[in-house]
């Protein structure tokens, strides 16, 4: 067997099997192949891209003002893209004055909730009255039968509360979140991506995408889901870094200040308080009690942090990394997450819970009761809080609900043509006529009034190569980022191909729209090419990466006026449908 090869700050490298060598006709290169081997400390803890010195020359700037320019655009570059999105989202975002869609379900649910801790039965057509006169509308105390948990309806009633029962009020927060997700996304990508640049490309991809910005404006859970699926994603991100830097600070430096990594630390460090894993929990746990299907993300991102445990074990210079993460990591990773997302989501059912007098009590409330009134008692449960045996009662029920939604809808999909945009969802429409709402005197025939549920074609067409660019990446360069990034879309895409016979649609897509954006900029990252590139080879790169973003920029903008709601001419509304799937 031949000797292992060692890097100049690496340590030993396992030279590369003969089926690994097999694999670099795909592209595999292990680092040992590496022209310039990357050091121990950087690979623990890489330094983030800095603008070379010739951009700053050809612009004027100094060194020292350089310097306080590029610390500044750690946080002003991203607050910029969010302002961006920001006033593109809560632009007109009382229009349409309307319940559009599932707002219908939502939007009087909250404020149900929110005023009186469970939703009630709302009578049929109580929409209109709504819009007309909200003050008018009495809640009723009568309770409703509702399939998901009730955090998103929880936030949906805070902007409420805050500014009134009537569309902005039930719109507000979710446009500040879909805002928020903006801003997280450029502090993410920047984080994974080590550059700022990347990481703000990849919030402006969702700042203009047209399922984000139309999720954004409309009173639905899917984008409060998102938003804590993100949050937990960009925490588990921190999380990484901290491990890791905690190894760096471990490890032992040699004569040249090199650092070297050591199999006893590595396999025996304690990681002690990992507070940001506790957040990830928390924040998972408010995703699973905003719909369900949190749960898969829960699961998919606990799989994630324990191999990203092991991974940097195995840097540091562990022998059995995944014995030594077994030992220190497993259990502590598990109740960081899993017991933390529980309680986490037990919470948001307090009002549900503590409101229990007769004829002002939540569906299913009074269940365990009646169940300990009946001869022979409550079962075998009995000792249990009844607050817990009528809840996981409720629960039960629920599940059956989803899992038999068989019920056929004009704008139901199958998930294999979400990520091509297959069949969007129409929340709302209207004919006006020349001259009234909006439409154009000058109008031949009657316009066309549309809010689309529907993803920047561009965008979402150039996604379906970001995906199989970071798949290969993860599977033949190792590359974790790409690994994460494929992470977060399979967690919130591929459980919905268990539920072939389920009514769903493109819409719940909107969860891994932030991964996909995360894989265009990456990809567009690799076409601007690597530092070190010649000038040539950059300044094409990043030629054709520049007219890809422009042309993204233009697709939304050309579509703007079917996710806004604007009234247009019916022929310009058809020259927007690009495929007959769409109307």
């Amino acid at each position: 067997m031949s000797e292992p090869v060692t890097g100049p700050a690496a340590g030993p490298v396992a030279e590369p099997s003969p089926w690994q060598r097999r694999l670099r006709r795909f592209g595999y290169a292990p680092r040992a192949d590496d022209p310039a081997p990357i050091g121990l400390r950087d690979r623990l803890d890489p330094p983030y891209a800095r603008p070379s010195e010739r951009v700053w020359s050809l612009l004027g700037i100094g060194p020292v003002l350089a310097e306080r320019l590029w610390r500044l655009s750690a946080w002003g570059g991203p607050l910029l893209v969010a302002a961006v999105a920001g006033v593109l989202r809560f632009w007109n975002l009382g229009k349409p004055h309307a319940v559009i869609f599932d707002e219908t379900y939502y939007a009087k649910d909250s404020w149900a909730l929110i005023n009186q801790g469970y939703e009630g039965a709302w009578p049929k057509d109580i929409d209109k009255t709504v819009l007309r006169d909200p003050g008018s509308v009495l809640i009723p105390t009568d309770p409703g039968y509702v399939v998901h948990p009730p955090m998103g309806k929880w936030v949906i009633g805070l902007g409420e509360k805050i500014f009134g029962f009537e569309p902005f009020g039930w719109r507000f927060m979710v446009a500040l979140l879909g805002t928020l997700s903006v801003l997280m996304l450029c502090r993410i990508g920047r984080r994974l991506f080590r550059s700022t640049f990347l990481g703000c490309l990849a919030g402006l991809l969702l700042a203009v995408d047209g399922l984000h910005f139309v999720m954004s404006r409309t009173a639905l859970l899917d984008q409060v889901l998102m938003f804590f699926v993100l949050a937990a994603f960009g925490c588990l991100v921190v999380d990484r870094d901290k491990a890791r830097k905690r190894f760096a600070g471990a490890l032992p430096v040699d004569e040249e200040g090199v650092l070297r990594p050591d199999a006893e630390i590595a396999e025996t460090l304690r990681m002690g308080w990992r507070p940001w894993r506790i957040a990830a929990g928390v924040m998972l746990g408010l995703a699973a009690a905003t719909k369900w299907n949190g749960l898969y993300v829960m699961a998919a991102f606990g799989l994630m942090t324990v191999l990203w445990d092991v991974a940097g074990r195995r840097t540091a210079g562990a022998v059995r990394p995944r014995v030594a993460v077994l030992r220190r990591d497993l259990v502590p990773a598990f109740v960081s997450v899993v017991p933390v997302a529980i309680v986490t989501y037990l919470a948001t059912w307090t009002g549900w819970i503590v409101r229990n007098e007769p004829g002002h009590r939540g569906y299913f409330r009074d269940w365990a009761e009646k169940q300990d009134a009946l001869p022979g008692g409550g079962g075998t449960w009995s000792w249990l809080p009844d607050w817990l045996r009528s809840l996981w009662h409720y629960e039960t029920e629920v599940y059956s609900f989803h899992v038999g939604l068989t019920s056929p809808h004009t704008y139901e999909s199958n998930p294999w043509s979400w990520i091509v945009l297959g069949r969007p969802v129409s929340y709302f429409y209207e004919s006006p006529a020349p001259g009234t709402a909006g439409c154009p005197s000058t109008a031949k025939e009657k316009c066309a009034q549309e809010v689309l549920a529907l993803g920047t074609p561009l965008l979402w067409w150039a996604a379906c190569f970001a995906v199989l660019y970071v798949l290969w990446r993860w599977a033949f360069r190792r590359d974790w980022r790409a690994g994460a990034i494929a992470c977060g879309i399979a967690a919130g895409w591929l459980p919905w191909f268990m539920y072939q016979e389920r009514t769903i649609f493109l819409f719940y897509a909107v969860v891994f729209v932030p991964f996909l954006c995360l894989a265009v900029a990456m990809m567009l990252g690799a076409i601007i090419g690597p530092r070190g590139s010649s000038e040539r080879r950059r300044t094409f790169g990043a030629v054709t990466a520049g007219c890809l973003v422009l042309l993204i920029v233009w697709n939304f903008i050309y579509f703007w006026p079917i996710y806004t709601g604007t009234p247009i001419p019916i022929d310009q509304w058809r020259n927007r449908m690009w495929l007959d799937t769409w109307i």
